[in-house]
């Protein structure tokens, strides 16, 4: 009882929505009662409605549907984030409300005057061109606030360079271009500002942030993680399983590797604390596993909706294609958590205080409906913008199963403003990275530098792969996955595909480095965040997630070079082949990353069980026929000295007696 009152205490003292603010910037936006707060909620009730209403009715013309959403995004980011971090969020500044409502202005101006602008395309009018420039201004500025200075320094280079083209070096060099000429093709064009990343995130993406805020609303969170208790309470290391399970569960409504560290982990750290493991390694086991989140089909994180887009397939093809990653990514989590459990002989929670899988399953299962629905829906062809409206659907009448889930129309009105905050970052980082993609169409930047890329590791592809991770990496200190996705798969996409590697697999190599940079110090946000809940340093935590992760900075190489493991041209005896050496080797990996199987294992034999565990992944029938044997002679070395330690130590307690 009294372990259990220290923990609940220990959960007070801990202000998460402060941690929330000061590791996701896109959470840290102004909380305003009175009439302007309730002007702000109207708003956001009213963006979520307009893509409701699209979704069902169908979606307006490219250029009308793109600008309405970056209006209501406009109007929302400078009414709810502050110019600086000093100032106060429960106040509205002047300024503030004059930039919203030039916001609204700049963006409804191509919808006024959609015909018009139509017909004199490349003719634009001296009015025409100021609005351009005041959307590209509005823009850079709603990003600054809403998502970090580093992707406006990004997008501020590029714009330089697309004017001052004549004076760069080699193969940079190009012609230049006017003012008047770049302000058109950033705004008055779908190549710029108002491109496929905002396209996609006005049609796709919205809709899909809205169906996790509804979901959310009926408390599929906390059946998440009754249900992962349930399920993997009882075992070693209990409270660390939980972690790994529940956050993969709730990754399928939660975009954010932050949010979803601070949403369950508010639960499960204190609780792995409390049952002895360090605060560094409960923070990181959380950060590790939320970050993966993103990577768990069905719903992944916005950045996999982008890629229907951009290499024009299916998005049930690429959810499809995760599901082996992301298995191995969660299962190598999982075994490292368990190794780490043995190896510090931490047990598991006590089984009378775990809720019951058959019991929670009967009272609400019905949760997972909308889940179920949206799968059946894509697997049979529906649109993504169809299958999440119907998702949306389907949760409200889910919901109202039982009283306690039931949403009453202060529920809906909640949902659908927390929706459309939740959707700002996302659409925010989307005008803004269509500005680095406008400079890379109106220059051909992306050919240059792809080509650059090749070049400078000499036309190989490991090379160009590292290289290509190091630039996400980099990008992902400053810049939100979503972002990091468009630069990386804009410029480096293209020159591993250059290489011979299919579209699909080049651009999720892209996509997974842009997710893990979340966990990889020295700017690892969801560690820093799961370091603040647990008390913990933030770098070692910072480092024990990179180390849990580990199979996020593996998997990615191993999807280029055997593109069977994405389920690209391969069988279902293929497939099964592979997910079963594949976990042999992340059995091979975790043991070697923990220094630990049975006993600890030294140095030498760990770099042996670290190679022989990449054989296992790595494609051929020979290298997984070596890899097994090696990990599976190492296993019984170990289990033998193992048994042979606890013999000795068993004789000596004899002897001593």
């Amino acid at each position: 009882m009294n372990e259990e009152k220290n923990l609940k205490e220990e959960v007070k003292e801990i202000d998460f929505d402060e941690i929330i603010a000061k590791y996701d910037k896109e959470s840290a936006y102004r909380r305003i009662a009175g009439p302007i707060g309730r002007f702000i909620a109207v708003l956001a009730i009213l963006f979520s409605l307009f893509h409701l209403y699209t979704a069902f009715a169908g979606v307006l013309p490219a250029q009308i549907q793109r600008s309405v959403h970056l209006t209501f995004a406009l109007v929302l980011a400078y009414l709810l984030y502050p110019a600086k971090k000093n100032m106060p969020r429960n106040k509205m500044h002047w300024s503030d409300i004059c930039l919203a409502a030039l916001g609204a202005v700049v963006g409804l101006y191509i919808s006024f005057n959609y015909e018009a602008l139509i017909y004199r395309a490349g003719e634009q009018t001296t009015l025409d061109i100021i609005v351009a420039w005041a959307a590209v201004l509005l823009v850079l500025e709603a990003t600054r606030r809403v998502v970090g200075l580093p992707i406006v320094i990004i997008a501020s280079t590029f714009l330089l360079y697309a004017k001052f083209g004549p004076y760069m070096p080699g193969f940079l060099n190009h012609r230049g271009y006017s003012l008047s000429r770049i302000a058109s093709h950033m705004y008055y064009t779908t190549e710029g500002i108002l491109g496929i990343p905002i396209g996609v995130s006005s049609t796709f993406i919205f809709l899909f942030i809205l169906f996790g805020s509804f979901l959310d609303k009926t408390g599929i969170g906390r059946f998440f993680i009754d249900l992962a208790n349930s399920i993997a309470g009882k075992a070693v290391g209990g409270p660390a399983k939980v972690s790994v399970l529940s956050s993969a569960l709730t990754g399928t409504i939660s975009g954010s590797s932050v949010a979803n560290t601070v949403g369950t982990g508010s639960f499960t750290i204190p609780l792995m604390k409390s049952l002895g493991y360090k605060p560094e390694f409960a923070g990181a086991v959380e950060a590790a596993a939320s970050t993966g989140g993103q990577i768990m089909p069905p719903i992944m994180g916005a950045a996999a909706f982008l890629m229907v887009e951009f290499i024009g397939v299916p998005y049930i093809t690429i959810a499809k294609a995760a599901v082996i990653p992301a298995i191995l990514y969660f299962t190598g989590i999982w075994i490292m958590v368990d190794l780490e459990a043995r190896k510090t002989g931490l047990k598991g929670l006590e089984g009378d205080k775990l809720p019951k899988f058959t019991k929670i399953m009967v009272q609400r299962g019905y949760l997972l409906l909308p889940i179920v629905a949206i799968v059946y829906f894509l697997v049979n062809g529906a649109t993504p913008i169809k299958a999440a409206l119907y998702g949306i659907i389907i949760s409200v009448v889910a919901g109202a199963v039982r009283k306690e889930t039931r949403l009453n129309l202060k529920s809906l009105l909640e949902a659908l403003e927390s929706g459309a905050k939740s959707a700002l970052g996302v659409a925010i980082a989307c005008a803004s990275a269509g500005i680095i993609v406008g400079t890379v169409t109106l220059t051909g930047l992306g050919l240059k530098l792809g080509n650059g890329l090749v070049s400078l590791a000499g036309g190989n592809l490991l090379l160009t792969l590292v290289f290509t991770m190091i630039t996400s990496l980099i990008l992902g200190m400053g810049a939100p996955t979503t972002a990091n996705y468009i630069i990386t798969s804009t410029i480096a996409a293209p020159a591993i595909m250059k290489l011979g590697v299919p579209a699909l697999a080049a651009h999720m190599f892209t996509f997974y480095f842009g997710i893990v940079a979340d966990v990889t110090p020295p700017v690892a946000l969801a560690a820093f965040a799961g370091s603040a809940i647990a008390g913990g340093n933030p770098l070692k935590t910072g480092v024990n997630a990179s180390k849990i992760a580990i199979a996020a900075f593996i998997i990615p190489y191993m999807f280029v070079f055997n593109t069977q493991i994405l389920m690209i041209n391969t069988t279902f005896s293929s497939v099964i082949m592979i997910i079963a050496t594949s976990l042999i080797g992340m059995f091979g990996i975790g043991a070697a990353m923990e220094g630990f199987f049975f006993t600890h294992v030294n140095k030498i034999h760990r770099v042996i069980l670290f190679i022989s565990g990449l054989l296992c992944i790595y494609p051929g029938a020979y290298s997984d026929i070596i890899g097994i044997v090696i990990i599976a002679a190492s296993f019984a070395f170990l289990r033998v000295k193992s048994k042979k330690q606890v013999n000795q130590l068993s004789k000596n307690e004899g002897e001593s007696l």
